[in-house]
C-alpha cells in the first residue's frame, strides 16, 4: 500500500538520524530535535496539535481545507520523530489501528478505562 511505504520511508529516514546512527544535529532538523530529547519534540507535538485545530476552525469559517492537511503532516511527522526515539515505528501504529478495526470505539475505550482501574 502507497501509504505504508511513504511511512516506511520516512521511518527510515528517521531512524537514520538517530544520534546512534550518525545523526548531526548541526544538519538534520531531525537529528537537532532527537538530541535535544522529549522536551522538544513533545512541545513540536502540542504546537503541531494546536494549529490542527486552528486550521480546522479556520475551515469551519471559510478557511482553506488544505491547511489542515499541512497542519496534519507537521502534526504526523513530529508525531513520529517522538515513535522513533522510544524505539517504535508508525507500522506499530499501524498494527494497532489495524487491531482496532470493527471493534466499537465506544466499547474500545471502556475497555481501556477498564485496564486503567485499580
Amino acid at each position: 500500500m502507497l501509504e505504508q511505504d511513504i511511512l516506511a520511508r520516512l521511518s527510515a529516514v528517521i531512524e537514520s538520524r538517530k544520534p546512534a546512527a550518525g545523526g548531526d544535529p548541526e544538519k538534520s532538523y531531525v537529528a537537532r530535535l532527537l538530541h535535544r530529547g522529549p522536551d522538544a519534540f513533545l512541545k513540536k507535538i502540542g504546537e503541531e496539535a494546536a494549529e490542527v485545530v486552528m486550521a480546522a476552525k479556520d475551515a469551519d469559517h471559510g478557511g482553506p481545507c488544505e491547511k489542515i492537511v499541512a497542519e496534519m503532516a507537521d502534526l504526523w511527522f513530529h508525531g513520529m520523530v517522538a515513535l522513533a526515539y522510544y524505539g517504535l515505528s508508525a507500522a506499530d501504529v499501524l498494527d494497532e489501528l489495524a487491531r482496532r478495526e470493527g471493534l466499537s470505539g465506544i466499547e474500545e475505550k471502556a475497555r481501556r478505562q477498564q485496564e486503567k482501574a485499580p
